[in-house]
């Protein structure tokens, strides 16, 4: 769906104001438009839109103002999950995307720096006798997770004794937690506050595994874009251009990543 609103004019206070080159506008939008894909799975960062309307958040809000620099309309790809949104940079169905640079995400795609990182923890039922975060990663302990989400890659890493369970999506793993029964649910820590206050007596385990560092990439090979995109969040951060979209977003878990 093409978006025909125009950049939010509070954002056009960011130092960078260079278009550009040539070459890196033709591969940001081989098509015309530039085809930014957003994963709605994703709440902090993307809102869905209303009927006929276009979508909000802190990704589409970025995409429009990448759009705006290069002169360009935009086109947003929706997804419902980030494991399918990757799976559509390989099928070239979009020019940017908003999603988490992980390392087997990098073998397709190119990422800039992260602009905004999300702390990831676990959400534990009442009475369960797990404390901390370091106690969870024990033989016999089941954790629900989205499949191929962030932390998802980053647990099958690292975890050396749990087991994951996965399920389609955010809400399906919290739907798993609940149904299944299981030791933790891995997540974002703004959505596992959210889901504990449902079951009285939950907790959120303090600290974090990781943080989500949240990029936006282009396709592998589109070397001119790659280096624009690493610009323009270079300047983005150093502008207060990425503070400024999250407040006006009003979300709450998120920062601008370092």
């Amino acid at each position: 769906m093409t978006d025909r609103r125009p950049a939010d004019s509070r954002y056009h206070r960011a130092t960078m104001t260079t278009a550009p080159s040539p070459a890196a506008r033709a591969e940001l939008a081989p098509t015309g438009k530039l085809r930014v894909g957003l994963n709605f799975g994703n709440f902090l960062l993307t809102k869905r839109p209303p009927p006929g309307g276009e979508p909000g958040g802190i990704a589409p809000d970025l995409g429009r103002e990448i759009a705006r620099r290069a002169g360009l309309a935009v086109v947003f790809v929706h997804y419902d999950q980030a494991g399918k949104l990757a799976d559509g940079g390989k099928a070239g169905a979009w020019d940017v995307a908003f999603l988490a640079n992980e390392p087997v995400r990098a073998a397709e795609i190119d990422f800039s720096p992260a602009y905004l990182e999300i702390e990831t923890s676990y959400l534990v039922p009442a009475g369960s006798p797990i404390r901390t975060i370091a106690e969870v990663d024990r033989a016999g302990v089941r954790i629900a997770i989205a499949d191929r989400a962030a932390y998802d890659l980053y647990l099958s890493r690292s975890l050396k004794h749990a087991t994951l369970v996965r399920a389609e999506g955010i809400e399906g793993s919290y739907q798993l937690w609940v149904k299944e029964k299981l030791d933790a649910l891995a997540g974002l820590k703004p959505r596992l506050v959210a889901d504990a206050e449902k079951h009285p007596g939950s907790r959120v385990l303090d600290g974090s595994f990781s943080a989500v560092q949240q990029s936006v990439g282009t396709p592998k090979g589109r070397n001119a874009a790659a280096q624009y995109l690493r610009e323009f969040v270079a300047d983005a951060k150093a502008s207060g251009l990425v503070a400024r979209v999250i407040a006006a977003n009003g979300v709450r878990g998120v920062a601008v990543a370092p």
